[in-house]
């Protein structure tokens, strides 16, 4: 394959969220980022795990398993950062993951009658991930929570 045949292939990070692996689109994620401390306190918001401080930011920890996998994601410390679009200026927050995340590059079938958060998903080696939709999946999980938070509203 050239290269220019490679650059029209779309790229996906894949990674492991409580149970489940899933896929975000490449151009959403910034970096994986191994911190070793995540700060709590106390807040009402039931997405945000913590913080973590990377390169002079606080950047809210997000977790993703209660609406992803169904549980909370267990500790961890190697976060994914992504990149969120809630107002006019994009900001970040970081996901946390278990084990290896990969850069993998296909193409996405659209599924229909898929969750509310899965835009269609890959077929990786005879798996099948889902490719989910970060802003959607953000609504769910606070959702879940018995806390609804329009994803244009949660950690704007």
């Amino acid at each position: 394959m050239s290269a220019e045949n490679n650059n029209l292939i779309p790229s996906f990070v894949v990674l492991q969220v409580g149970a489940r692996r899933i896929a975000l689109p490449r151009e959403g994620v910034a970096e994986l980022i191994a911190s070793p401390l995540i700060y709590k306190f106390p807040h009402t918001t039931p997405l945000i795990a913590g913080v973590v401080l990377r390169r002079g930011r606080i950047l809210p920890v997000l977790d993703l398993g209660p609406g992803v996998s169904g549980a909370l994601s267990p500790s961890t410390r190697f976060f994914l950062v992504v990149e969120r679009h809630t107002s006019n200026a994009p900001e970040k927050c970081a996901i946390p993951v278990q084990g290896a995340c990969e850069l993998v590059a296909g193409i996405m079938v659209p599924a229909a009658d898929l969750e509310g958060y899965v835009t269609g998903h890959l077929n990786l080696n005879g798996e099948q991930i889902d490719v989910l939709d970060l802003e959607k999946a953000i609504a769910l999980g606070a959702a879940n929570q018995n806390e609804w938070i329009p994803a244009t509203e949660a950690l704007s």
